[in-house]
């Protein structure tokens, strides 16, 4: 049984996702937080699972929050950290004590659009496609190795909103699948690239089912 700490700052809708799929094999340890009033705080205490909050405004400076915030993940022993909407910038420090157990995911087509507003920066430049990553964390931001993404067209009419929605319900498909593959010791990095075993290398693309289109 492999034991998972999911990582927070809001709603938690994807963390939902993965807590709903009951994969076999894994059990969700704790859901932390760094916002004390993160709605899926509420969602993961009313399934059994334990939750605690460390508030990254109580710290001086990121490398303390990080600090406080390993100690209260290490109290689970996590065979996998997941970052599921933790809106933290975390240190190199931190990301190196989880390294190949810490994945995240990102709400474009990696390695298009890092960082922030990506639906927005999407429908800015024009793209035809866009969608969303799981991949590991490393200590430069958004560019671990692609274990899994969805794809999902940008239709004519859409807006940052419309856009979203249609991405996030991909999130919720794709993040339980990579979870999946990691509790079934089927994911490898060789280099930057991810492997899964069983499923067409280097990467995985799942395009949305056809009512998406």
């Amino acid at each position: 049984m492999k034991s998972i700490v999911i990582l927070i700052s809001g709603r938690g809708s994807n963390m939902e996702a993965i807590v709903q799929a009951a994969i076999p094999g894994a059990r969700i340890a704790a859901v932390i937080s760094n916002r004390p009033n993160a709605g899926g705080l509420a969602f993961a205490a009313a399934q059994g699972i334990a939750t605690a909050v460390v508030d990254h405004t109580a710290y001086a400076d990121r490398a303390a929050f990080d600090a406080a915030l390993a100690a209260v993940i290490n109290r689970h022993a996590p065979d996998l950290v997941v970052l599921a909407g933790f809106m933290r910038v975390l240190t190199p420090d931190f990301v190196r004590q989880y390294e190949g157990r810490l994945i995240n995911i990102h709400p474009s087509l990696l390695p298009s659009f890092t960082g922030l507003h990506t639906h927005q920066r999407a429908l800015e430049a024009g793209v035809r496609v866009h969608g969303t990553t799981v991949h590991f964390v490393t200590a430069e931001l958004d560019c671990g190795p692609i274990i899994i993404q969805a794809v999902v067209p940008v239709m004519a009419g859409d807006d940052e909103a419309a856009l979203s929605a249609r991405v996030l319900a991909q999130e919720h498909r794709i993040f339980p699948q990579a979870v999946r593959w990691i509790v079934e010791d089927r994911v490898s990095i060789d280099g930057s690239v991810a492997r899964v075993a069983g499923v067409r290398e280097p990467g995985v693309l799942i395009s949305p089912p056809p009512e998406d289109v």
